[in-house]
């Protein structure tokens, strides 16, 4: 009855992850290395897979290392990727690293974030993002997605709102058509609740450059900041694998003296 209900598992999962994907079943065979055949048999939960297989499907239909594991735990399989805590020995020159690649940004923001936004460090300089907002946004855990949006957090110093938010939003979207989460899509209904509509007509933006920035207003001006996004590609650890770095980039010569001035100034 256990392998039964494994079986059923997993082809329920591997069918609900190739149409996310809006694969065939042929296409996802041959990106696996298994016949189409083999592979509608799993889907009816008429074969039992191998670990092998899991994994090779798994990585063919770019699963994250967590919905590795889950997707292996429906076919009876134990989890092959650790979850290491960040506080963990094994994971200490991460740790150091994260910290001296924070520190080498200064005087520019950056900031270590886990999925949907949770902060997870930062560097000095990312005062210029919380400074001024309210004190329920900046109760850990931090969630910075959150705090850029948020008419008490940062988006009330954020002179293209619209444009800049709405970045954040398809971002999220587009997260969520690869890895589907109830979670995930609860949190963008209440992201795009703070975010205003686009404007139209003459007062349409017009973009020029090489980035939309974002424009946010300051004791010492208005900066222009556009961001960069790290991640750890061969991770095997699936806390590692999560973690993104965000760093902020003056995108004109004034943004870039400002930001200097505040970290002498501190």
């Amino acid at each position: 009855m256990l392998t039964v209900m494994e079986t059923h598992g997993f082809a329920r999962e591997l069918r609900r992850w190739r149409t996310a994907r809006r694969w065939s079943q042929l296409e996802l065979a041959l990106r696996a290395g298994t016949t189409q055949r083999h592979l509608s048999y799993m889907e009816q939960g008429r074969s039992r897979p191998g670990r092998g297989i899991v994994l090779r499907l798994a990585e063919s239909l770019e699963l994250s290392l967590r919905e590795r594991n889950a997707l292996l735990l429906t076919a009876g399989y134990a989890p092959v990727f650790a979850e290491s805590s960040l506080d963990a020995p094994e994971l200490r020159p991460v740790r150091e690293a994260i910290d001296r690649v924070l520190e080498g940004h200064l005087p520019y923001p950056a900031l270590v974030v886990r999925p949907y936004g949770e902060l997870v460090a930062a560097n000095a300089a990312v005062t210029v993002l919380t400074e001024g907002a309210a004190g329920h946004l900046l109760e850990p855990p931090v969630n910075m997605l959150r705090l850029a949006l948020h008419p008490d957090g940062l988006a009330r110093r954020v002179a293209n709102l619209p444009e800049w938010g709405r970045h954040i939003v398809e971002a999220l979207r587009a997260l969520a058509l690869r890895s589907p989460d109830d979670r995930l899509d609860a949190f963008i209904a209440e992201l795009e609740g703070y975010v205003p509509p686009l404007p139209s007509g003459p007062d349409a933006p017009g973009y020029v450059g090489f980035a939309v920035p974002l424009r946010l207003r300051c004791d010492e001006g208005e900066l222009r900041l556009v961001t960069t996004v790290t991640s750890f590609a061969t991770a095997v650890d699936v806390t590692l694998a999560e973690l993104r770095l965000e760093a902020f980039l003056p995108a004109d010569e004034e943004t870039a003296r400002m930001l200097r001035r505040r970290v002498i100034a501190s």
